[in-house]
């Protein structure tokens, strides 16, 4: 680094002084925390991400400023590398590092050990960094990103490129297209769903379910980016009748009693739905659009606020089921060589799916909490499916299957087999393949897939709701003394330390029945999360306290 440069990394962290006492840690969600406190937080990924892309070779590399389903004072920015998907593990100390750099000549001194340890070369002639900032509808969004650019243009010869409001997942998949050559506009964004979807309506089988009715689709928008641009989508779509509610245009408050966070966790009906939708088809999106959940108000509902809630894992079995049906016609002319179909699911996974899914003769693995771990597993399969239960989760086609996928179609239409049945099934998967966002989480594709695989097979949201039932869990979490006194396996399922204590959880287990349990250390606190499921609601209530008390003999309790 020259003294150019440094001069022009201490003259605008001058600009944006860290607060007294902010303390912030790069995880799964980027940054995030009270948006008045986050200007030098933002400032400096902006300089982070010039530099990531300098080490990639100019890659376009993407930064949203979101706090997701955090309320509308928060805000936050998260990294997006050049394949769409989270910024590498790798980079998330120095993150961690800048961010917390108490004044401008520690953070230059961090930055300039950091790019001689990687080799970054800064301001040679050749082609300087480009980042492409996005943020969602949160009001601090605009100085947020005005601090971003500045950090992306300390960097000498970087540019920043503002691409508007956007969900976070529309950033990660233009992000992804950019650097894959493609088209990568918003506008082409929506071409591309609208466009697949429209594909996979016309190979609906005609026998028996053209009479099936299309419903009407409520959807909860979060009062946020997912609400305003479902709208913005809605115009290019047939066969699918949307009524789009929380829009924040009527001036409901982003993830404020809306969303599919609150959805999930509270299980009640969001602002702006009630008794008048009973039995009517919902989705509810989270503030930036990443997660998606469904529900429906029971026929028999005494209340308008309880609904029977469709979270991650029924939209993740809608899907392997629908993918199995495709590639058992395939499998059964593909030469004996079999597609390895894969689901990935974390420990909290209710039981019950996962039971659902190994009858289905799915190949079933179980990744530590947390997408990018799930992300890295789903990948290993041909065509690998994640979700957690909380609804963010997408389907990855590996590119050699993928590559086999399109050459099998062209061939079938080459040789007269157009309008096989085993040409419907390639076309209908290299259709998901083209909806389904396969950078992050996305609730606009989520939603065009459940709803086109839901008409394919004349399912109302009801008979889908009944591909198994949930089995009754609680969740408990135990202040520890010190955390790091639990050491699980990878897939956070068994307890390895303390010593002793996954056998007492065992004999617990024994006592229920379909029972099961597992604790795991917070990532951020010191809490022990216990995660307890039985076939009745007190025996999971009883079990869960029950294995709170463990936690307390073996580690102490503050």
């Amino acid at each position: 680094m020259d003294e150019i440069q440094i001069a022009s990394l201490l003259k605008s962290s001058e600009l944006f002084p860290i607060p007294q006492g902010l303390k912030l840690s790069y995880g799964t969600a980027g940054f995030r925390g009270d948006a008045k406190l986050l200007e030098s937080t933002v400032y400096r990924v902006g300089i982070l991400s010039a530099l990531r892309s300098l080490k990639l070779g100019s890659a376009t590399i993407g930064l949203m400023i979101t706090a997701s389903h955090n309320k509308v004072s928060d805000n936050g920015i998260k990294v997006s590398d050049p394949s769409g998907g989270m910024l590498s593990q790798e980079w998330e100390p120095f993150a961690d590092q800048i961010a917390n750099a108490s004044s401008p000549e520690e953070l230059v001194s961090l930055i300039r050990e950091f790019v001689k340890k990687e080799g970054i070369t800064i301001g040679d002639n050749k082609k300087g960094a480009e980042v492409w900032l996005g943020r969602d509808t949160r009001p601090s969004g605009e100085s947020l990103l005005r601090a971003a650019e500045i950090g992306v243009g300390s960097i000498l010869g970087s540019v920043a490129i503002d691409i508007g409001i956007l969900t976070t997942p529309q950033l990660h998949w233009m992000v992804r297209a950019k650097n894959k050559g493609l088209k990568a506009t918003e506008y082409d964004y929506f071409e591309n769903l609208s466009t697949s979807f429209r594909c996979l309506i016309d190979l609906i089988p005609i026998s028996g379910n053209n009479k099936f009715e299309i419903s009407k689709l409520l959807v909860d928008g979060a009062n946020g980016v997912g609400g305003q641009k479902i709208e913005e989508l809605r115009g290019s779509l047939s066969n699918l009748d949307l009524e789009i509610r929380n829009t924040g245009r009527d001036g409901g408050v982003l993830n404020e009693g809306v969303g599919a966070d609150f959805v999930q966790k509270e299980k009640v009906v969001p602002l702006g739905f009630g008794l008048k939708d009973v039995g009517m088809r919902c989705a509810s999106l989270d503030g930036d659009a990443d997660r998606l959940v469904y529900f429906y108000i029971p026929s028999d509902s005494t209340s308008d606020v309880k609904v029977e809630l469709l979270d991650g894992d029924k939209i993740l079995s809608l899907f392997a089921l629908f993918i199995k049906e495709q590639l058992n016609i395939l499998d059964d002319d593909k030469e004996g060589k079999q597609s390895r179909l894969g689901v990935v699911q974390t420990a909290y996974a209710n039981g019950a799916s996962t039971d659902y899914l190994k009858q289905l003769g799915l190949d079933v693995v179980f990744a530590k909490t947390g997408v990018k771990h799930l992300h890295e597993k789903a990948a290993e399969f041909d065509i690998g499916i994640y979700f957690e239960a909380n609804g963010h989760g997408t389907i990855l086609f590996k590119e050699s299957f993928l590559s086999w996928l399109v050459t099998k179609q062209k061939d079938l239409t080459a040789t007269g087999h157009g309008g096989s049945e085993e040409h419907k099934a390639v076309s209908r998967l290299v259709a998901v393949s083209n909806l389904i966002n396969q950078a992050v989480g996305d609730a606009l594709s989520g939603v065009l897939l459940v709803e086109v695989i839901l008409q394919h097979i004349g399912w109302s949201i009801q008979k889908w709701n009944e591909l198994y039932k949930d089995l009754p869990s609680r969740q408990i979490q135990v202040e520890v003394p010190d955390r790091t006194a639990v050491v699980t396996t990878s897939e956070e399922t068994e307890a390895l330390k303390p010593l002793g204590i996954q056998d007492a959880i065992n004999s617990e287990i024994k006592k229920y029945q379909r029972g099961r349990a597992f604790i795991r250390p917070s990532g951020t606190e010191d809490v022990v999360r216990v995660y307890a499921e039985a076939s009745t609601q007190e025996a999971a209530d009883t079990l869960a306290h029950s294995v709170a008390q463990l936690v307390k003999s073996f580690l102490g309790s503050i």
